[in-house]
């Protein structure tokens, strides 16, 4: 049930100008004669307006930001299209993507890009939104994230300028500020209703949630597609570096405009990220969304259709996890479709293409025009369990039961714990050999096994490990790795060979399906994809590490006394998993994965683990029926 918050939400939803004979839920709706309207049919818009004769312009909004320092407040590039019927009188909400991919890497499976024609007016919008909203009663925007594109600026990296480039869009569709067209004249969002519901996948998905963020007014809903929630935790982990290097090797590859205009941007962003220590600072505080004085996830009013793979290692699973917990926590409106593929846009899920579009369709008819179409009647997770198996349940994680799982001296983990040590050297070491032949002893790794499971078990959530350890030197860095051994055909999500169209478990196919209407300069058709997968004897359910001298804080690093005894205890990624009968489920522990810690140099300390004090703590769903 909605509280009174959001219920006056959905209220005023439908209280724009436009009849209310337009928001039927049933059989077509009468138009009214005053002007043009939308028509409703079974809760969906239906496409009634022309696409090829849509209104399309390209303005520059004013920010109140300066981020590139050159005196003049930052100025954003928004492109419009929008139906021909707004110049008589129709209001109409909006679809807004903020991205900063626009003229370098492109958007999409297919990588698409803007182009503009002779009148500098925009010709092309990447992906489908455009082709398919337009027609059925809504304007979409694509902004140019500042510092990208023919926006002003700097990017700075989820700093404060890259979020004022939509929350500047949203203030002018609702006269907040100005925005410009080419001749210098000023330019009014009178067709606009003032509602907003953004979507988009990585940086543009990481921008909705910042921006949703900050409360603006007008804000109504966002659909962030494996969007970050912290930019320390998408570097660093407890104070182990994924990355060197991150903030200012990225703006440079967004940026197309002359090295030297942003180079002092971004050797602050090489000075706040600090790689010298990977500790959390004022620069990451101020790209956490999570808690104040940055955008944060308390003052989010919009209403949230969270997307996210379970295997992206691009932007890891904690960062919709540690977002999605707070917006339960605040009731706001929520709804969840979690695949099982690398860094991917639910649009190329095979087999899910048709349901994505229409369930994206009556989320932002229901909140952007107020339609009662019974989305938010259904339940709330849409979950891959399998290559090619969805379910349904009510919220996420599932209810489950922690179960605490020991490592023994002979190599097992069982439920009870036992008395003994273990020891591994802090080695640089790749998954594949830390995970191999779990039975045979090895310098840089502990391996520990469960029996064959009679049942089998689903693992919901996110496991922790508990450990007490010695170590010879001042810190190490520490791997936990969660492992279903048992052959198996899963989704091969690390592969990538661009050369034959395979990214992240998905191959491209030559056949497209089109979605929306089509001009000779914007097509509505798109490839459609097939799985990649791979059979194997083994796949890694959760990674989690941790610098050890961060275990208390990765603010503030505390250096380990050799030779003393230290409990240290940290989270590792989450999943959704189904370990299946007969497979056993494998803990390894060990110094430097070079897999995910890539920057990081190993320190060589020999680092010995007390079993009894330590253990590996399992979220474990209750078998259905």
């Amino acid at each position: 049930m909605l509280t009174s918050r959001w219920r006056g939400a959905a209220v005023a939803a439908v209280a724009i100008s436009m009849s209310l004979a337009a928001i039927a839920t049933g059989p077509a709706a009468a138009r009214p004669a005053a002007g043009p309207s939308i028509t409703v049919t079974h809760g969906r818009t239906q496409p009634v307006f022309s696409y090829g004769d849509a209104v399309r312009e390209h303005l520059m909004v004013q920010t109140r930001v300066d981020s590139d320092g050159d005196g003049t407040k930052d100025r954003v590039a928004v492109d419009i299209i929008r139906p021909r019927e707004t110049e008589r009188g129709l209001k109409v909400p909006v679809i807004m993507l903020a991205s900063p991919y626009n003229d370098t890497v492109g958007r999409g499976f297919e990588a698409e890009k803007k182009t503009y024609a002779a009148d500098g007016n925009p010709s092309k919008f990447p992906l489908f939104y455009d082709n398919y909203f337009v027609p059925r009663g809504y304007a979409v925007i694509d902004v140019d994230m500042t510092g990208t594109g023919r926006s002003d600026g700097c990017p700075t990296i989820g700093g404060k300028a890259d979020v004022a480039a939509a929350t500047s869009a949203i203030d002018w569709l609702n006269g907040r500020t100005t925005a410009y067209r080419a001749d210098g004249s000023e330019a009014k969002a009178t067709w606009s209703s003032g509602r907003t519901g953004m979507i988009g996948h990585s940086y543009e998905g990481t921008l909705a949630n910042a921006v949703a963020g900050t409360g603006v007014e007008g804000l109504e809903t966002i659909v962030p597609i494996s969007g970050i929630s912290s930019w320390y935790e998408f570097a660093r982990t407890n104070g182990a570096k994924h990355w060197n290097g991150f903030g200012p090797w990225l703006a440079g590859s967004l940026d197309s405009d002359p090295p030297a205009k942003c180079q002092a941007v971004r050797d602050r962003l090489a000075a706040g990220e600090d790689d010298a220590t990977g500790n959390y600072n004022a620069h990451w505080k101020e790209r956490d969304y999570l808690a104040p004085p940055a955008p944060q996830v308390s003052k989010v009013r919009a209403s949230v259709f969270a997307v996210h793979d379970l295997s992206d290692y691009n932007v890891r699973i904690d960062q919709f996890a540690d977002w999605w917990a707070p917006l339960a926590e605040h009731d706001v409106p929520r709804k969840l479709w979690l695949g099982r593929y690398g860094h991917t846009d639910p649009f190329d899920w095979p087999g899910r293409r048709a349901h994505w579009v229409d369930t994206v369709h009556r989320w932002f008819d229901h909140w952007l025009y107020g339609i009662r179409n019974g989305i938010m009647d259904e339940p709330r997770v849409d979950l891959q369990s399998g290559p090619t198996t969805w379910t349904t349940q009510a919220d996420w994680p599932a209810r489950t039961t922690p179960s605490p799982l020991h490592p023994k001296p002979d190599g097992s983990l069982a439920l009870r714990p036992a008395t003994g040590t273990g020891g591994f050297t802090d080695l640089k070491l790749s998954e594949a050999d830390l995970t191999a032949d779990p039975a045979t002893a090895r310098p840089g790794r502990l391996a520990y096994l469960t029996p064959p499971l009679r049942t089998g078990a689903r693992i919901s959530g996110t496991p922790t490990v508990d450990l007490r350890v010695s170590l010879d030197k001042p810190t190490s860095n520490l791997t936990a790795l969660l492992v279903d051994y048992g052959e198996d055909e899963r989704i091969d999500w690390s592969r990538n060979d661009p050369l034959n169209g395979i990214h992240d478990g998905l191959r491209g196919l030559a056949e497209e399906s089109c979605h929306g209407e089509s001009t000779g300069a914007d097509d509505a058709c798109y490839r459609k994809t097939a799985n990649v997968t791979v059979r194997g004897p083994s796949e890694v359910i959760a990674r989690g590490w941790m610098d050890a001298q961060n275990r208390h804080s990765p603010t503030t690093p505390d250096p380990l006394t050799p030779g003393a005894s230290y409990r240290i205890a940290w989270k590792t990624l989450p999943n959704d998993y189904q370990v299946k009968p007969g497979h056993r489920i494998g803990l390894v522990l060990a110094g430097t994965d070079a897999d995910f810690l890539y920057f990081e140099d190993p320190t060589g300390a020999k680092v010995t683990v007390d079993l009894a004090a330590s253990r590996v703590t399992v979220p474990v769903a209750a078998r259905r029926g």
